[in-house]
């Protein structure tokens, strides 16, 4: 019986001991572990791996399954969003039946088949417990509270709120394709640099135009996400610029910025009802891994084989340190950058043969560039995918491949371009024989009415003509017209997208009569111009009674919206802001004046005219009242047009205007920026009332200060303080000669000349010019002078009729 007896209890035994460890039910930790702990993912499977949350239960720590089920790195997610946010082993996983070990020594390490392949170092350092903060924070804790050791201090690719990330840190991505990507704070500055096997940056902070605070002090040494912004401090903690990812500051919302794969910044809030407005960088063709290799990144993230390298199909031969007779360069193409350019040091600098001798004896390069208007030669043992020259940088690209493909490529090229233009010849005479024959069957007369008629022939007169879009192509571009980006007298603008994905704007005329003239104006003059700061015009569409004008999109909208505020807790502009605004705006104006084939005086220059991109770069707009001139004429008679408030004293005195009349509105422009307010309030009972005649007393009695946004904060110290209202009221003086030319007026700004002090005298009754207005009929005519002192003659009112 006893026999018996032991039999059975010896199976029982075996029994439990061979359970598989699933059926058995794991205990995961709240908020703290103690030492002498040791776990397997096999052992917390039923609780997905993971053995430890925080007192929130917001965050857990754990095994966390990679892409591949049956390998398991160990970190900390979030458990709403299931992000990791933190990983100790990421490079080295491990199995299901590897352990995490908290050891009596309070040293905590991870081990498998019997190796330390991870640990935290902290035998011996007092440790009492390891904890999982709410934050999101790992510690690892003596009993007095004092943290040994933290996961905070050692981040992988993302970083928390109130997380301190400083000199000597470094996120870095999970890998791929063997490449990964780091973010660290060096030489008092923010880099995002590649992990090739000589590091390449291709973003810095201080090179960011989307910060909102920049102040002079020490180096940036330490940075921390909070609310919606990410913060950085000089080694005194000072503030000293501020980057704002996402609008609004929701205080339930915990953002953390992550370091993609593909070497991007972004910001995700973890419970995932917010979505950030911002990634870094701005530009999706701004890392060396938007493409392949060699390939070029163009806006919307369109990928194409440079033209240089078509015929080798865009794969050069790896070239291991190839003798220079063995190798050569090939021209990439026309027009290219490359996003580490502005981050790397050049190599020399010589001319582009001495760069190209440097590249071909040097045996680690790869690629190399060079800038012509420097001379600067850069040279590259590893590059990524080329990226478009949007701002036509002088860049001279090439890549080393060997002689020997460039030949055999270059024969086979020509047999294939012989091939394709016979192809193309062949589908070409297709098509218009179908063309033909369609149209003989259908054989509809196609009617048109004189108007329409006499218009095309308009349109069809000009040379360059941008892009004419049919009416129901771009009622579907607007879903309709939908989204309304802004109402005038003209009409409105709507918000679209093309086929390619782009953003534009579309402003919809709603009279026809004499704003089919300024139409015409518009297309004529703005189609056939392209500056960096004047709005581009993508298209139009003259079909019928349909008159639309089609521009590049403006992520910020027009000035007046920036500098007008009406409530103190909206968005201020800083004055490094402002002051770029300025210059782009004078800018561009210059160009019209002096650039083009003929004179362009714009006439309607004012802050609703002068349009903000994303990156708040300022560019003229609207030209249906613009005046042409030739380069011999000084002066031109002509109806009035513009806006009360703007006009200079000629427009009403009936003298010939000119382009000086721009630089007048352009002076009051300037004024209001400074200002931040309009050049007349009628809500003020005082001097202030005029803002011009009140700035030009403060000058006199060196009073600036009082002329500036009092919201605003100036350094007292800024040199273009004192030399933006000079400037400006140089540009508003009564005698036009006296007022200096655009291209002056951005020497001047940009620091390039002295400007003296401008006179004081002639502006003693300058409102009285403004104040004509107050009975102007829309045909230019006045029926008599108004008082000085009268308050309603600077509404900003067109005078030209409605667009």
């Amino acid at each position: 019986m006893r026999a018996w007896l032991f039999f059975f209890l010896n199976v029982i035994c075996w029994v439990f001991l061979f359970l598989p460890q699933t059926c058995l039910s794991s205990v995961r930790y709240i908020g703290k572990v103690s030492p002498g702990f040791k776990g397997s993912q096999m052992q917390f499977i039923d609780n997905s791996g993971l053995f430890l949350l925080s007192n929130s239960s917001n965050f857990g720590f754990g095994f966390n399954p990679n892409a591949d089920i049956t390998s398991f790195t160990i970190g900390i997610i979030h458990i709403t969003t299931s992000k990791v946010i933190w990983s100790a082993n990421r490079r080295v996983p491990v199995g299901n039946s590897d352990n995490f070990v908290f050891g009596d020594d309070g040293n905590a390490y991870i081990q498998t088949n019997g190796k330390v392949i991870w640990s935290t170092n902290t035998t011996g350092k007092g440790v009492a417990a390891m904890k999982l903060l709410d934050s999101g924070n790992l510690v690892l804790v003596r009993n007095d509270g004092v943290f040994v050791w933290q996961s905070f201090s050692n981040p992988t690719n993302t970083l928390m709120p109130n997380q301190d990330f400083s000199s000597g840190s470094k996120l870095v991505s999970n890998p791929k394709n063997n490449l990964t990507f780091s973010l660290e704070i060096k030489n008092g500055d923010m880099f995002l640099s590649t992990g090739f096997r000589n590091p390449q940056s291709y973003w810095a902070m201080s090179k960011d135009k989307r910060r909102i605070i920049n102040k002079d002090g020490g180096n940036l040494e330490s940075a921390i996400i909070n609310g919606n912004s990410w913060r950085f401090f000089d080694e005194n903690k000072v503030l000293l610029w501020q980057f704002v990812f996402a609008d609004g500051d929701d205080s339930n919302a915990t953002w953390a910025a992550v370091l993609e794969d593909n070497g991007f910044i972004s910001f995700y809030n973890l419970p995932g009802k917010i979505t950030a407005n911002h990634g870094i960088p701005d530009d999706t063709c701004s890392t060396p891994q938007s493409c392949s290799t060699y390939l070029v990144c163009h806006s919307g993230n369109t990928c194409q084989c440079p033209s240089g390298l078509n015929e080798i199909s865009c794969k050069p031969s790896s070239l291991s340190c190839a003798k220079k007779d063995e190798a050569t360069l090939i021209n990439a193409g026309d027009n290219l950058s490359y996003s580490a350019l502005g981050y790397t040091s050049p190599s020399s600098k010589t001319n582009l043969d001495g760069c190209k001798s440097s590249c071909l004896g040097n045996c680690s390069c790869l690629a190399m560039f060079f800038d012509n208007k420097s001379g600067n030669c850069y040279l590259f043992d590893q590059i990524g995918s080329f990226e478009d020259a949007k701002n036509g940088e002088s860049f001279e690209s090439y890549v080393k491949i060997s002689r020997d493909l460039n030949g055999k490529k270059k024969k086979q090229s020509i047999v294939v371009v012989i091939a394709i233009v016979i192809a193309t010849i062949f589908v070409i005479l297709t098509l218009v024989f179908i063309w033909i024959y369609w149209n003989k069957k259908r054989n509809i007369p196609i009617e048109k009415d004189n108007e329409s008629s006499e218009e095309d022939n308009f349109f069809e007169s000009i040379s360059g003509m941008p892009v004419r879009f049919s009416y129901t192509y771009l009622q579907q571009a607007t879903d309709n017209f939908s989204i309304k980006l802004g109402q005038g007298g003209f009409g409105s603008v709507y918000e679209g997208v093309i086929k390619d994905g782009t953003k534009i704007a579309v402003k919809q005329l709603e009279g026809i009569g004499q704003g089919k003239k300024e139409f015409r104006a518009e297309v004529s003059i703005i189609g056939g111009i392209h500056h960096h700061h004047l709005v581009r015009l993508k298209g139009f569409c003259a079909e019928g009674a349909h008159r639309l004008l089609v521009y590049e999109y403006m992520g910020n909208g027009s000035l007046d919206r920036w500098i007008f505020k009406k409530k103190k807790t909206e968005f201020l502009l800083d004055w490094d802001t402002r002051y770029n605004i300025a210059v782009g705006t004078a800018k561009g104006l210059a160009y019209l004046h002096e650039d083009c084939d003929v004179k362009i005086v714009h006439c309607d220059i004012k802050p609703e005219n002068v349009l903000l991109d994303a990156n708040f770069r300022a560019k003229v707009s609207d030209f249906g009242l613009a005046k042409l001139m030739t380069r011999e004429q000084s002066h031109v008679f002509t109806t009035l047009r513009g806006t009360r408030g703007y006009l200079a004293p000629e427009w009403i005195t009936n003298y010939a205007i000119s382009e000086k009349s721009d630089v007048y509105s352009f002076g009051m422009v300037l004024l209001e920026i400074i200002g931040g307010r309009k050049n007349y309030d009628s809500s003020v009972i005082s001097e202030k009332s005029h803002f011009p005649s009140y700035a030009f007393k403060m000058m006199e009695e060196g009073k600036i200060q009082e002329i500036f946004d009092q919201d605003m904060k100036i350094d007292e110290k800024d040199e273009r303080v004192k030399v933006a209202i000079q400037v400006a009221l140089w540009c508003i003086q009564d005698d036009m000669n006296l007022r200096p030319p655009m291209t002056k007026v951005v020497q001047m700004l940009e620091g390039l000349c002295v400007v003296p002090t401008p006179p004081m005298a002639s502006q003693t009754c300058s409102r009285f010019y403004s104040g004509i207005f107050k009975s102007i009929s829309e045909e230019g005519t006045s029926s008599g002078p108004s008082d000085c002192n009268s308050e309603a003659y600077l509404s900003a009112v067109r005078l030209s009729g409605p667009r």
